[in-house]
């Protein structure tokens, strides 16, 4: 086994990987970009060094760097994560040259599996079934155009060196093809240096699942199980978990046997994942594979009891595989969701800023927590704003689902804004509860998953405003010697009556004033023509008790000086804001005259110049932030009066980037 082993990558994947290394007694070495100097990684590792700028050009994918802290620090081998250089043939090789261990396949099983269209190829020789479409080298737009009209529509253009969902689209008839090609190809480019793409028919209402497959250096190949990663949104992966719900013994034992034949088919060594798209009669067709470990490989360590991370290291030095196939024995379910700093209800915006707080719920048997950052620690512009996998494990799928619902109502993030809310609603989603959902379920009914303009229920609100009232009197004194006069109390005590007060809340950009009477968990509340009397309120324990109207209610709370969370009867989520009880209105987006930039990021495409007479829903601009395209669109027609941002402009967030006429 190896002694030094060195971490090429950063966040959750490194603190992961090193926590494997330090029980297996393997000295870590990690490396840190400018803006990971204070990163969680950094100071799990035993050593740490620095190789470059914040951006991922400037070093997480600098191999020429990485080799060099490996040859200083003594390194014997390198483990790459995923992402970043993981699926590099070139830097593969230049390990291998400088005589360190790729802890990942062989390079020649990462070329033949790098490129879709190569994939595809080879997997049609192996007779692994495969979606109708084109993989051919002549990618001129003019033979693209009639391989799809040969494909037919609908159809899926898929960026040929892709993964992660980057430079794909869907193009539902021959007129969107040339912007849909066009874009797919852009954002190929950023993602991925190669613009190259594939075609392929678009099986309606498809599931995704996937299966682990090893291999080691002695000629044995084995799978490890599917994980069904269906609930997907712009085919970024939401939600993961095994067993699949889909799959009977059968169609398992079928779908294995193919994953391990594309496996053989390149002499794979180490972990990978032979990803296939199902159709709703069960047929399966192979899609790709990825030559790396998974993002969400710990569900499958969940039911197996093993650390595929270790797994890794044994099979880069040389062990042959712990395994059999026959002795791969699954027991109960698990579930994965990713906690993002990103706003859903605003197109998923990620996010960036100080985590004020971060409180998760305490590891056990049935929920682990793999993260790479703490409270305090600042999730930045440039990388992927995951803060925590949440993985779930119960012994069948409806305890799971509650484990998951659980997990996420101990959980709270205070600082960029997070999709706890939306997994919460979509762990209780009748799709997700049946395992029903399809890949494309998210995207055709996201509305189903957000809080969006839905009526507030003023029970909800009025929750909300006790545990204000009780929050406010038991934390403000105004004579902390003497705790029993009145007035020290915080309940607009007046002689002969406690006053009224005015409960200021805001929800999604809208104020909400409670009026009050009353003290001590008994109080009169009137919203509006809604009126309550609550009784007997106790707060403790993230809990709120009272009767309101006689009708005695339990509610999850949480709450601060600075906000509120109510939990409903459904399960879902309410934050809101604490607003001054003194008048208040919002403020007006500059009555449409403008677009801004919604979040720092790099202009790709300007597609508007000053004088343009366009229509409201237009796209204009076209930014790229936090490894995605975002579209920016005309708010209102008009005639463009400036533009103040030209293609390759690196922006600030709300950075004034076109104007119209008045």
């Amino acid at each position: 086994m190896f002694e030094r082993v060195l971490i090429a990558n950063r966040g959750e994947i490194a603190c992961r990987v090193i926590r494997s290394c330090r029980r297996l007694g393997i000295h870590t070495i990690a490396v840190y970009s400018q803006a990971d100097a204070n990163a969680q990684h950094v100071r799990l590792a035993d050593e740490a060094w620095p190789i470059g700028g914040p951006r991922p050009t400037e070093s997480y994918l600098r191999g020429d760097a990485i080799l060099e802290v490996a040859r200083k620090s003594g390194a014997q081998a390198i483990h790459p994560g995923y992402g970043f250089l993981s699926e590099n043939t070139a830097f593969a090789r230049a390990c291998a040259d400088a005589g360190i261990v790729f802890i990942g396949p062989r390079p020649e099983s990462i070329d033949a599996m790098g490129s879709k269209a190569a994939a595809k190829a080879l997997m049609e020789q192996h007779r692994v079934p495969l979606v109708p479409g084109y993989h051919g080298e002549d990618q001129a737009a003019e033979v693209l155009a009639e391989q799809a009209r040969r494909t037919g529509f609908p159809l899926m253009i898929k960026a040929a060196a892709g993964g992660g969902g980057k430079g794909m689209r869907i193009v539902r008839g021959e007129a969107e093809f040339a912007d849909a090609l066009a874009s797919a190809q852009r954002e190929a480019a950023s993602s991925f240096g190669d613009t190259r793409v594939i075609l392929e028919r678009y099986v309606e209402h498809p599931r995704h699942i996937e299966f682990q497959v090893f291999g080691d250096t002695h000629g044995n190949i084995i799978h490890l199980n599917e994980r069904e990663c269906s609930a997907q949104r712009r085919y970024q992966k939401v939600l993961e978990e095994t067993p699949s719900p889909f799959l009977d013994d059968a169609r398992r034992s079928a779908m294995g046997a193919a994953a391990v034949a594309a496996a053989k088919a390149v002499n794979y060594v180490g972990a990978g994942t032979v990803e296939f798209i199902v159709a709703q009669d069960g047929e399966f067709f192979f899609m790709e594979m990825n030559t790396r470990l998974q993002v969400e490989h710990p569900v499958t360590e969940e039911t197996l009891g093993l650390d595929l991370v270790e797994w890794q290291l044994r099979i880069a030095a040389g062990q042959p595989l712990p395994l059999a196939q026959e002795q791969v024995k699954a027991h109960g379910h698990a579930i994965e969701v990713r906690l993002y700093a990103e706003d859903p209800d605003q197109n998923f915006l990620p996010g960036s800023g100080k985590l004020v707080k971060l409180r998760l719920p305490a590891p056990s048997r049935h929920v682990r927590l793999d993260g790479g950052v703490i409270e305090g620690d600042t999730v930045t512009i440039f990388y992927d704003p995951m803060i925590a996998k949440l993985i779930v494990w119960d012994v069948d799928r409806p305890q799971a689902l509650q484990r998951l619902r659980d997990a996420l109502l101990a959980s709270e993030i205070v600082g960029p804004k997070s999709n706890i809310a939306f997994l919460e609603r979509l762990s209780r989603h009748p799709v997700v509860v049946e395992g029903r959902i399809d890949t494309g379920y998210l995207d055709r009914h996201l509305e189903e998953f957000l809080a969006g303009d839905a009526a507030l229920d003023t029970q909800v609100l009025f929750a909300a405003a006790v545990a204000s009232l009780m929050h406010d009197e038991s934390n403000v004194t105004a004579n902390p010697s003497d705790p029993h006069s009145p007035w020290a109390r915080a309940d607009a005590w007046r002689v002969g009556h406690a006053g009224k007060r005015i409960v200021a809340l805001s929800l999604h950009g809208q104020r909400h004033e409670v009026e009050a009477h009353g003290h001590d968990g008994n109080y009169q509340l009137r919203h509006g023509d809604a009126s309550c009397q609550v009784s007997g309120a106790r707060l403790g324990d993230d809990a709120l008790s009272a009767r309101f109207d006689d009708e005695a209610v339990r509610m999850p709370v949480r709450i601060d000086a600075a906000r509120v969370t109510v939990h409903d009867a459904h399960g879902f989520r309410h934050t809101f804001e604490r607003a001054p009880a003194f008048a208040w209105a919002s403020k007006e987006a500059a009555g449409g005259n403008q677009i801004v930039s919604p979040m720092p990021g790099r202009i790709v495409l300007v597609k508007a110049q000053a004088g343009d007479t366009v229509e409201e829903g237009q796209e204009l601009l076209v930014m790229e932030a936090m490894k995605m395209e975002l579209a920016l669109k005309a708010p209102r027609g008009g005639s463009i009066a400036s533009i103040h941002a030209a293609q390759g402009d690196f922006v600030e967030a709300d950075t004034v980037l076109l104007r119209f006429a008045d």
